[in-house]
């Protein structure tokens, strides 16, 4: 499904947004009531899931519409003249962006990375894996892992550049919340797939590296996708391991 309408160089998901805002304003969809679900609106406004995730993630953190987990998304408030979707960084577009920096940055590393770096590295892994474990984790163990991988590509402005990518992880509201219903949704970073960025760097394999990199936060953006369909993250997570596991057989 292509990603077709839109106004001049804006972002779909704007786009998408402003128009849901109108029929709210014309009264389409009263307060209380249901919109309809993501498929329909993607077939409606001819984009994709994650275009219309965006949009209501948008509206959501306007306080206009409300997401109820195995429910749908339910009308809160009809807008005022004033109202204007805030636009800020999605975490879809946060991750995208990421996919692109870290992956060539881990390609980079592996060409540079030292034995101690690499073992700092592996601690970190084993961090993020006790993290998980911990009901009241934090997710720092994953944010200094992909960090120090970009410390060892050797150039400041790459590892900056990273750096500014992950604050928005927390400073961009519509990013915040969805990594926030991730959270909650129990989505918390896969070990196996940091494992294979590790072993990759460790084999000084820059081609590993990248697509390990690369598969990782592919995953990301699935999990991020699902985040707040309780039916389709245990289908999400199914085709994750099956992907994991084919990428194991491929590199036996």
């Amino acid at each position: 499904m292509g990603e077709e309408v839109g106004s001049g160089q804006e972002r779909l998901y704007q786009d998408v947004a402003r128009q849901l805002l109108g029929e709210l304003a014309a009264g389409l969809y009263p307060v209380g009531v249901r919109l309809p679900a993501e498929r329909e609106l993607a077939q409606k406004y001819n984009v994709s899931r994650p275009t219309v995730r965006e949009a209501i993630i948008a509206l959501e953190v306007q306080g206009m519409v409300e997401v109820k987990i195995g429910s749908g998304t339910y009308v809160r408030r009809l807008p005022g003249k004033e109202d204007l979707p805030g636009f800020n960084i999605s975490a879809f577009e946060l991750t995208e962006a990421r996919l692109l920096f870290e992956g060539e940055s881990a390609a980079l590393a592996a060409t540079q990375v030292s034995e101690e770096e690499i073992a700092e590295i592996e601690r970190l892994v084993r961090e993020i894996a006790r993290e998980n474990n911990d009901p009241h984790g934090t997710e720092k163990a994953d944010r200094a892992f992909h960090l120090a991988i970009a410390r060892a590509t050797r150039n400041g402005a790459i590892h900056e550049a990273i750096e500014r990518l992950w604050d928005l992880r927390s400073t961009s509201p519509e990013a915040a919340l969805l990594h926030e219903k991730a959270r909650i949704a129990n989505i918390k970073p896969v070990v196996d797939e940091h494992t294979a960025i590790l072993e990759a760097l460790r084999a000084h394999d820059p081609a590993a590296a990248r697509a390990a990199m690369r598969n990782h936060l592919s995953q990301v953006i699935d999990s991020l996708l699902f985040a707040t369909e309780e039916r389709q993250i245990a289908e999400a997570r199914s085709a994750a391991q099956a992907r994991r596991d084919r990428y194991a057989r491929a590199t036996a």
